[in-house]
């Protein structure tokens, strides 16, 4: 979660029965409600009524209402005959009706909001309640209350000041000709209050009869939801005392080196080194490396004396190492990272440089450069040639040729396209940021994958080419790995023909992998650099609801509610930082989440067989030594654990985070040094796991973050509680008022007002700028020393300097590290500590937990999330090559907070977004404090969706179970670029608009505002490859390679194909995955084009860390027969209910089922789709479907 512009996010908990099945494709619960249907484009959901309301399904509902709001004739009924008595009636009446009205108003009871040009309906039902599309909000970060009427007769929106001038005008002009008001005997008076009536009850008429209409063509209901759900979230702060001064957030103003015209250029005054003595090794050889001249001490201390290894691990991997020769234990963390933190790839058996797909090469001409070959094409990977090698104490360059137009894909964590391109530059330095664009983000993954592709003529002989939209050739391609094992700041400088690494520390320690496809490079990467990805369990794979702004378990419990009511699945209700104490770790709010009521909501929610996650942040709050009512044991619990980053003269480093002044967990001292850290914080997780029955754990602000430089804490604990140095979402003068793009055209007067808001706002918020200084912080090497706050080489870090946003570098660990070294192991370290915390919590289970920072290896106990996008549909475009980056870096479990975290999102962009999301592997919405609520069921359209999606996920659980297995098991991948699957096809090097879902599934979403069409390729087609749609079952035709061709997506709908050549299991989908995988079974079987189709299923209990019993499922499929082989001890006792065959040429005759007849009552063929579909197989697998081998077959 991070500051200012883009804070963290929330989530919730409950639990309630739902009944019956995943729905099919119908209204909205019936009970209680009155159903509206229009021919217009206008969306129409239907609520439950509440409150109990007057009629409003037609004209005639309001007859009565339009009857009596005005005249019948021109002669005033009896009642207002002129005398004194009905003077003071009207008098009465007027008072009444202008009181009635100024309440309406002010309370919003009659704010109706409808723009014609929305499809979907918003009401303002009471204070602070709505539904449907947002409206812009006010100072507390409330959806505001209108300050003006609907005339919807006349489709017309007055503003109050407005309205009662006219109304005003209207009245004087009336009491000036009276003589056209009807005439009695009453006085001057009583002329003057008919007039009154009369204009008040023509407005009531116009307005009434505008209502009606609405109501009358479906655009109009009230909501089934209770008023606590739909309340925008009101930004409460938990009363400080004391604001940290925004003053503390600011650093040293530093120029990154990349814009920096004063910087010099390494390769230019820099020596390089000489090799000398070399050593041929059982498998490799070593070196000697010395300067080639005098010291350049450009960026730091030149290391005069390096050591070189070259080791051949494996056929497909070679290890090349650079390091100081001489490393004292004082600088040993200057250099080297500890295996016991970051493990090394094992050795296993020696290789001879013979035995390897790749050769390594050297040359001291001019000077020391290496170069790595694949040998199968002689084409260079990796070479230094050309360029010096710089070795210093902060600072190591080395660079590498490339071919141009490369494809480049990884070197994450950052927003940007799939491929990387060939001008930019990547940082590796784990920062506290909202998702900006080609900044460094949360994590740190030094690894990229180079892909070429190759023209290879009648001879074999291959001729690289660079991306070619040329079909008549035949491609092969190559793909290779490059990983750096390091974890000090880097920046990787992505040029049209090079690639040049600069780190602050560490050593030069490479790993090649050569492939050579793309998934073999990460499956090896997997298996021998970072480990393979944990294994999820089951229910992970259902739907995840959150959001920051959750206020009480009341409102958490309605969240749940309101899913099982418009039924739509629910599988975990998430909190976020709400549900704490003053925004403390391990404390719940005593008032609005209080353990008893929380106790009861829990359990009614397991009951359901769903899930809670609660977040937990990095950082531990200091309580103020003079409070006794402040005081907070976790934390003395810590301080004697010694448990906390220190400052370098071994005070307690104390930065600031949400709940004020915080120290950070020292997870390195605890590894290195015995540290306390890692027991600690075990220990404080089983504590607060017996006072919430939480399921998993969310890991926040781990880069690690601190909204101060510097240990602004020391000294100043005394006023804590602290208010963080910026206000927060929803706060006045951080209102959140974006929209996505295209709102101003489908929502325009939402967007005008927002527009105007938002102007308003920084006009109100604007400072005095000081005078702008060209001058900047610049530091030159020490000798003998380094330079770790400010570094002489300034990384192009979103942050500014290095403790911008972070614990400072000089904060010392507790034997003797510095952050400096360490601060990208933070999240990847605390990942591991709360894994070994759910082991103790959940006995025998696997852990779930998803965290923001991560490192190399972190997949091995944690998913991730996207961290704080915007709901913006380049938002949402992004977070698929976010998510096949992370595919590369060993962490499947991936998922964005869908819809957008901040700003607000519309019913348009969230439709789509739940659509696509359903296919990513985590599947989670969340949104930022002070935004409009986008809960699926906010919106029809958007419900509708996403049941339409969700109902096409849960039935592929079982087969997106298996991908994750097949990760956990042997290192592949869940989402996968085109490119991976199909690597023959130059033109899908930079796809990344559309992405396979293993093998078999190709997802291809609108990710265009206002779109109703989609382009689509379909890969593989001129190899003979068949795609099936999803929905109509039918092979697509016509398609050459190649070919974009435009396909119908309106919004609801998703396009999404299934490949020839695959068997996918499926499951009647339920609104839980406990209940899913009680459902009777299925088979898709996608025919290639050769007649034949293969799959597998894998079946454990979901849930055990290490399962006593598993069975795999075998599937083959031929033009005559569908076989299943099951292997192992697993019991399923779900019977099978049908099997489809895709492009079966011919109708059969006859089915059997292992050699048994089948009536033709139980199966039927399609002439038009090629179709065979055998259903009602129920009865014929009373033990289970996969209890023994079976085969059905036709002819």
């Amino acid at each position: 979660m991070e500051p200012a512009a883009s804070p963290t996010r929330a989530a919730r908990p409950l639990a309630v029965k739902h009944k019956g099945r995943f729905p099919g494709s119908r209204p909205f619960p019936s009970r209680d409600t009155n159903t509206y249907t229009s021919t217009s484009s206008a969306e129409i959901t239907s609520y439950p009524a509440w409150p109990p309301r007057r009629s409003v399904v037609g004209i005639r509902g309001c007859t009565g209402l339009v009857q009596s709001a005005a005249p019948k004739s021109k002669s005033p009924p009896p009642l207002w005959r002129s005398s004194s008595t009905a003077t003071l009636v009207q008098s009465v009446l007027i008072l009444v009706g202008g009181i009635a009205t100024a309440f309406a108003e002010g309370t919003g009871i009659l704010d109706v909001t409808l723009d014609a040009e929305e499809q979907d309906v918003q009401l303002q039902e009471g204070p602070d309640a709505y539904i449907g599309e947002p409206t812009k909000l006010d100072q507390v970060g409330r959806a505001p209350q209108h300050s003006g009427t609907w005339i919807l007769g006349l489709g017309i929106y007055i503003p109050l000041g407005l309205f009662l001038l006219l109304f005003l005008f209207a009245l004087t002009y009336s009491f000036k000709r009276r003589s056209r008001i009807p005439r009695s005997k009453a006085t001057g008076s009583s002329r003057f209050i008919q007039s009154a009536i009369a204009m008040f009850s023509f407005t009531l008429l116009l307005w009434i009869t505008g209502f009606c209409l609405r109501a009358a063509s479906g655009d109009y209901d009230h909501s089934a939801v209770s008023r606590t759900s739909w309340q925008p979230n009101q930004t409460v702060a938990p009363a400080p005392v004391f604001t940290i001064p925004a003053s503390a957030t600011l650093g040293r103003n530093v120029l990154p080196n990349i814009i920096d015209p004063e910087a010099v250029d390494p390769q230019t005054v820099c020596p390089g080194y000489k090799a000398s003595n070399i050593d041929e090794t059982e498998g490799g050889f070593t070196a000697e490396l010395d300067l080639a001249g005098p010291a350049c001490n450009v960026y730091g201390n030149d290391i005069e004396h390096l050591s070189l290894s070259v080791d051949f691990q494996a056929d497909d991997r070679v290890h090349v190492d650079i390091r100081p020769r001489f490393i004292s234990p004082e600088n040993e963390s200057w250099f080297l990272l500890p295996e016991v933190l970051v493990p090394r790839p094992p050795r296993g058996a020696r290789y001879q440089q013979s035995d390897s797909a790749l050769i390594v090469s050297w040359s001291n001409d001019p000077t020391f450069s290496f170069s790595v070959k694949r040998r199968e094409t002689n084409d260079t990977l990796f070479s230094t040639e050309g360029k010096v090698l710089v070795y210093e104490d902060q600072f190591v360059e080395f660079a590498s040729a490339l071919p141009e137009r490369y494809n480049l894909y990884g070197l994450g964590e950052v927003i940007h396209g799939f491929r990387l391109g060939d001008n930019l530059t990547r940082t590796l330095f784990a920062a506290d940021v909202g998702d900006t664009i080609d900044a460094n983000l949360y994590g740190s993954h030094p690894i990229y994958l180079d892909t070429r592709y190759f023209v290879a003529d009648d001879s074999g002989e291959l001729t690289y080419v660079q991306n070619t939209t040329d079909k008549a050739n035949k491609y092969v391609s190559y793909t290779h790995g490059v990983f750096l094992r390091n974890a000090h700041a880097q920046e990787i400088l992505l040029r049209p023909s090079s690639v040049t690494w600069r780190t602050l520390g560490g050593s030069i320690d490479l790993y090649f992998y050569s492939g050579p496809k793309a998934q073999d490079v990460i499956r090896a990467y997997q298996q021998t650099a970072v480990g393979l990805p944990a294994m999820q369990q089951y229910w992970s794979l259902g739907f995840h609801q959150c959001r920051w702004g959750y206020k009480s378990w009341a409102e958490v419990e309605d969240v749940v509610d309101n899913f099982a009511r418009f039924e739509i699945p629910l599988e975990t209700i998430w909190t976020d930082i709400d549900y704490m104490k003053q925004y403390r770790d391990f404390e719940n709010d005593p008032v609005r989440f209080g353990y008893t009521e929380g106790s009861k909501f829990l359990a009614k929610l397991h009951a359901n067989h769903q899930h809670y996650v609660p977040i937990i942040d990095s950082a531990i709050y200091a309580p103020n030594p003079e409070n006794p009512d402040d005081a907070y044991p976790p934390y003395d619990r810590g301080v004697e654990a010694k448990a906390f980053m220190l400052n370098p003269d071994g005070s307690i480093y104390y930065g600031a985070v949400w709940p004020g002044y915080t120290v950070f967990p020292d997870w390195v001292g605890a590894v290195l040094d015995g540290g306390g850290a890692i027991d600690w914080w075990i220990d404080e997780i089983l504590r607060y796991s017996k006072k919430v029955a939480f399921d998993g754990i969310w890991i926040d602000m781990s880069e690690v973050s601190s909204f101060c430089v510097g240990s602004c804490g020391t000294g100043n604990l005394t006023l804590n509680p602290a208010h963080p140095p910026f206000e927060l979402p929803g706060e006045p003068g951080n209102l959140v008022l974006q929209y996505p793009e295209g709102f101003n055209s489908t929502n325009s007067s939402e967007a005008m007002s927002a527009s105007s808001a938002s102007r308003q706002q920084e006009a109100a918020t604007a400072t005095t700028q000081a005078p702008t200084s060209t001058s900047y912080y610049r530091t030159t090497p020490t000798s003998g020393a380094r330079n770790v706050n400010w570094p002489p080489y300034v990384i192009n870090n979103s942050n500014g300097e290095l403790a911008g946003h972070a614990v400072s570098p000089n904060a010392t660990h507790h034997g003797g590290y510095l952050e400096y070294d360490v601060h990208n192991l933070f999240g990847h370290m605390i990942l591991n500590a709360t894994y070994q915390a759910l082991l103790k919590v959940h006995e025998g289970k696997r852990p779930f937990i998803i965290g923001r920072s991560t490192f190399a290896g972190s997949g091995k106990w944690a998913g991730h999330w996207g961290g704080d996008n915007a709901a913006l549909w380049a938002y949402m475009y992004f977070s698929i090559p976010q998510a096949l980056s992370f595919s590369i870096f060993g962490i499947p479990m991936f998922g964005v907070d869908t819809c957008g975290f901040a700003g607000n999102t519309d019913y348009e962009l969230c439709s789509r977004w739940m659509q696509l999301s359903a296919f990513f592997p985590f599947y989670r919405n969340h949104n930022i404090l002070g935004a409009i609520s986008q809960e699926p069921y906010v919106w029809s359209s958007v419900a509708e969706a996403t049941k339409t999606a969700m109902r096409i996920r849960y039935s592929l659980l079982p087969y997106m179970y298996t991908l994750m297995a097949r990760a956990s098991l042997e290192g592949s991948t869940v989402m996968r670029a085109l490119a991976w699957e199909f690597p023959a096809e130059p033109w899908l090097a930079d796809a990344d608009r559309q992405f396979m879902l293993g093998s078999a599934l190709m997802v291809t979403p609108c990710l265009e505002q206002g779109a109703s069409t989609v382009g689509v390729v379909f890969p593989g087609v001129g190899d003979g490859t068949v795609w099936y749609d999803w929905y109509t079952l039918a092979a697509v035709k016509g398609v050459e390679p190649g070919q974009n061709v435009t396909i119908d997506a309106p919004l609801g709908h998703i396009p999404l194909y299934l490949r020839g050549g695959n068997v996918v299991p499926t499951q009647e989908p339920g609104m839980t995955t406990t209940e899913s995988r009680r459902n009777p079974w299925g088979l898709i079987v996608a025919l290639d084009r050769d007649g034949s189709a293969e799959g597998e299923l894998y079946l454990d209990d979901g849930e055990s860390l290490e399962p006593d019993a598993v069975t795999w499922v075998h599937f083959s499929a031929t033009n005559n027969s569908v076989a299943a082989r099951p292997e192992g001890n697993y019991v399923d006792t779900n019977r099978l209910a049908n099997v489809t065959v895709l492009g079966l040429p011919e109708a059969p005759s006859m089915v059997w089922l292992n050699g048994n007849l089948l009536a033709t009552s139980r199966w039927s063929y399609s002439a038009d789709s090629a179709v065979l579909s055998v259903q009602g197989l129920h009865d014929l697998s009373p033990e289970g479907a996969w209890a023994a081998a079976w085969e059905l077959t036709w002819e």
